[in-house]
């Protein structure tokens, strides 16, 4: 699982991932962004896991590391022994506002876990896995590619990191599973990539670990429902 994030700084292009686009400084330097992308991508396990096990295994793993990763980041803000180790070992990695003493704000791997929860529970399986392999894809490609070439800015972000996530959004649509691999369901996918892409863009306030993966979950259902109202999108348990 990931210890890194993707959230927005509080400074600069508001971008979590593509601070420096506009000629404004991003909150880490672009080698630690680098170490923070390669551990976010270790969160991939996530949708690859829970392909192949029930909804109530998954929650199992799912729900122990929550608790654990949701009490140490509260923990942090208001145990002072607990936040110098936290900080000694993980400060280097968490942007401006992930350290926000006033805020109390949690960190990006907090948010991936509770996303993750959140989608196993509500979500056909087919949906959630694809949603969060998009999360971590394309998030990464998005922050890597926008910070070292964004320029022109797209809401929060930059058009370049933005394109970057809905291409790469794109490649994982089509790799990732369906119930019945009709042309309409890669067309589903396709929306709900440029959904993901959107939101990725306008996440500023709230972590798009977030925000991400529920509203391509949510695009997507709602898609599926409208579409293909005859096919189970519980098929895959």
């Amino acid at each position: 699982m990931s210890i890194s994030s993707a959230g927005s700084p509080s400074a600069g292009l508001p971008d979590g991932s593509q601070g420096s686009s506009a000629g404004q400084p991003a909150t880490i330097e672009y080698r630690h962004e680098l170490v923070r992308k390669t551990i976010h991508l270790t969160s991939l396990s996530i949708p690859t896991v829970y392909y192949f096990i029930t909804k109530e295994q998954a929650l199992w793993i799912l729900g122990p590391m929550l608790a654990a990763f949701l009490v140490t980041d509260i923990a942090r803000h208001y145990i002072p022994s607990v936040a110098q180790w936290f900080y000694r070992t993980f400060g280097w990695l968490l942007r401006r506002h992930e350290q926000d003493g006033k805020r109390k704000r949690l960190n990006g791997a907090t948010y991936v876990l509770i996303s993750a929860v959140l989608c196993v529970l509500i979500f056909p399986k087919v949906i959630t896995v694809t949603a969060f392999a998009i999360l971590i894809i394309s998030d990464s490609t998005s922050a890597l590619i926008g910070r070292k070439y964004g320029k022109k800015p797209f809401f929060g972000k930059s058009r370049e990191g933005s394109a970057a996530f809905f291409v790469s959004a794109i490649l994982v649509v089509l790799v990732a599973p369906k119930i019945e691999g009709r042309i309409v369901e890669y067309s589903i996918g396709f929306a709900g990539a440029a959904v993901g892409a959107l939101v990725e863009s306008i996440s500023v306030r709230i972590d798009d670990n977030l925000t991400i993966p529920i509203s391509i979950s949510l695009a997507m259902w709602g898609l599926y429902t409208l579409l293909l109202p005859s096919v189970d999108v519980f098929l895959l348990g």
